[in-house]
């Protein structure tokens, strides 16, 4: 079954007395896109957690956000004390030198650069948070990949329902498509007849059964069909999930390719295809379901534009 770009998941985890919550908001894009925004406590853990995401996820903008709350200063920052001191002696030797009185505010000296710098955990205690905030991490993502499949399975009836309705405006087509060389021939015997009745001259049986020929051959919209007709059941096929990436039966390996970026390739051909019919028909009923046809495939273009 296909899935939606769009998901929310969020898991929550404590790590040494620290709360760390993991929320993950995913919207529609061409391609994959991560955005990871993580306390400087555990800036370190962007590119695993990015490996996280591109291995669960295929398309989509992604926007990832790691909480960290409840954690003791000493985890989060170090207080460069030398720089303070130093900073600080310069002061009173002002003040002492220039005989005024004056306080000397140490919170205000933390704002300064290099005043605070981001802790590093040793080398132990940063693979434990690297391999707890990756476990809330895949919790977070099983909440948004289950959100997706829900949206998905809905997207997947909402497609094949216009699929069905543009299979129905094609059979309709096919039948008229029949009796439109049969029409053409009367109408044109009728005309020729009428221009030459004053004449009392008769239409060449074979002269008339080429020009009959000649438009059956340049209206014939058979192969446009059956390519459209086609491109239905492969779209509905991947609908239901049996060729979006799972592995085929004939034990061939599976592909790559998104199922919305074929989708979505598929939706172009059938669009293509439907143009194609509406140039070759003269036929007023069949440019009409055309029409119909045409609106149900920007239907599905924009639906598809939300499948992962």
């Amino acid at each position: 079954m296909i899935n939606s770009m769009t998901g929310y998941g969020e898991a929550q985890g404590e790590i040494n007395g620290a709360t760390y919550t993991v929320e993950i908001k995913t919207v529609n894009n061409r391609y994959l896109k991560t955005s990871i925004r993580l306390p400087e406590a555990v800036s370190f853990l962007e590119e695993d957690i990015d490996k996280l995401l591109r291995k669960n996820l295929s398309r989509g903008t992604v926007n990832y956000v790691l909480l960290l709350k409840n954690a003791p200063a000493n985890a989060l920052f170090d207080i460069n004390e030398t720089a303070i001191e130093a900073i600080t002696a310069r002061l009173n030797k002002i003040v002492r030198s220039s005989d005024t009185k004056c306080e000397i505010d140490i919170a205000s000296l933390l704002t300064l650069p290099g005043m605070l710098t981001p802790t590093s955990p040793d080398e132990e205690k940063a693979e434990q948070i690297k391999k707890a905030v990756l476990d809330i991490s895949q919790k977070a993502i099983g909440q948004l990949k289950e959100m997706r499949a829900t949206e998905g399975a809905a997207l997947s009836a909402d497609l094949k329902s216009h699929c069905k309705a543009i299979k129905q405006e094609l059979e309709q087509i096919h039948s008229r498509s029949s009796v439109v060389g049969h029409e053409y021939q009367d109408k044109l015997k009728k005309r020729v007849d009428e221009l030459l009745a004053d004449a009392r001259l008769q239409l060449d049986t074979d002269t008339l059964a080429r020009e009959v020929a000649v438009f059956a051959d340049r209206s014939d919209i058979s192969e446009e069909t059956a390519r459209l007709d086609s491109h239905i059941q492969q779209f509905t096929t991947i609908c239901q999930g049996t060729a979006s990436g799972n592995k085929p039966e004939d034990g061939s390996p599976p592909t790559n390719i998104a199922a919305g970026r074929r989708l979505d390739f598929i939706s172009q051909e059938m669009l293509r295809e439907a143009n194609t019919i509406a140039s070759k028909a003269s036929d007023v009923e069949i440019i009409r379901r055309v029409i119909d046809i045409k609106c149900w495939i920007d239907r599905i273009k924009e639906q598809v534009q939300n499948v992962e």
